[in-house]
This record gives C-alpha cells, structure tokens and sequence, in this order.
C-alpha cells in the first residue's frame, strides 16, 4: 500500500488493552490536526476499541489493514476548522452529486481528503488532491470542467472550493455532507 501515507507511526505489537488505546490517545495529542497516524497492533480486539475509541473521541477512524499478524489502524485528528462555517457559495447535496454520476454527466469529482482516507473508501474515478496539495498541484485541474469538490463533512471541501474559485475556476460545487454519510457507489481498500 504505497499510497498509505501516515504522518506518524506508532508501535503496539504485543499490548493488550487497554495499551494501545492507552499510546494512541498520547501520540494523537502530539499530532497537528489533519495528520494521520498509522497504529501497528498484534491484539485482535483493537480494532473494535480503535472505531469505537475515535468515534467517542471524535477522531476520525479510517480503518485498518491486515498484514498477517499485524493490524495497522489508520486514524485521523480532526481540525477545529472541519466545524467551521461554510462560505463557499455552490453548494449541492450528495443525492445531486449520486444522481449525476448514475446520469454519467461530464464532470469531475474532486476528493481533497487525506491520502489514507481516499485509499480506504472512495467515489470511483474520484481525482484525489488533498487539501494540502491543492495549491501546488492545481494545474492537474481544467479550469473548463464543471467540478464537485467533495471531504469527509464539506468542511474541507469548502475550502478547496474557495480556492479553486479565487484561481479562476467557474462551475465549482462544494457537496455537503460529503463521505461521512456517502451512500453511493465507493471504491478503495476495503471494498
């Protein structure tokens, strides 16, 4: 998985709980928010009290991938800026979105999420720029295509839209709530 990218990697092999839950909450709070951090676990039941201890925490649980004994559980910390308000003026609502890519429309579909977020569930055909990346690879984009941006809640999403906007680009749509309650086809890891 080359496309994994953690910012930091934090090694449980070998504990039981509630220690790796334990190290997780301590290395979450020395991560800047946005980052991503990878978990290396060899206890079975962590991948339950991952979810369930982002979920309560309100990181964002990406998932977690099996190599043989080891599980690696890649969470992320959300920003203050993901509850933010909305300023982008374009907006529409996944069910748009859906029907438009069941209607086979000409029109791109911008993922500015973490890298691991996109690798482990995501809309198919999907461009994935992070927000991070937008301004460095902005040119990967046409500026005559009609665009819908979309993240995890369209908080980042917003952004990358104002930016876009402000670089030239037109027919942008921010779509809100985004992934977090995407019911349409996905791709990605765990599929």
């Amino acid at each position: 998985m080359n496309n994994m990218k953690a910012n930091v990697i934090l090694d449980g092999k070998g504990l039981a709980c509630p220690m790796p839950i334990v190290k997780t909450k301590k290395a979450m709070n020395n991560l800047d928010a946005g980052q991503v951090l990878e978990v290396q676990a060899t206890d079975k039941g962590s991948k339950a009290d991952m979810k369930a201890w982002s979920e309560s925490t309100g990181y964002q649980y990406l998932g977690t991938i099996e190599e043989g004994e080891i599980l690696k559980h890649y969470l992320r910390k959300t920003s203050s800026e993901e509850t933010s308000e909305r300023k982008h003026p374009n907006v529409t609502n996944n069910d748009v979105l859906e029907k438009k890519l069941e209607d086979n429309e000409d029109i791109v579909v911008l993922d500015v999420r973490e890298g691991a977020e996109y690798a482990f569930t995501h809309i198919p055909n999907a461009i994935s720029i992070p927000l991070g990346e937008l301004e460095e690879r902005i040119d990967e984009l046409n500026k005559d295509n009609e665009i819908y941006v979309i993240c995890r809640t369209g908080n980042r999403s917003d952004l990358a839209a104002q930016k876009l906007t402000e670089k030239g680009f037109t027919n942008v749509t921010n779509i809100v709530p985004g992934m977090s309650q995407w019911t349409g086809k996905t791709t990605g890891i765990n599929k």
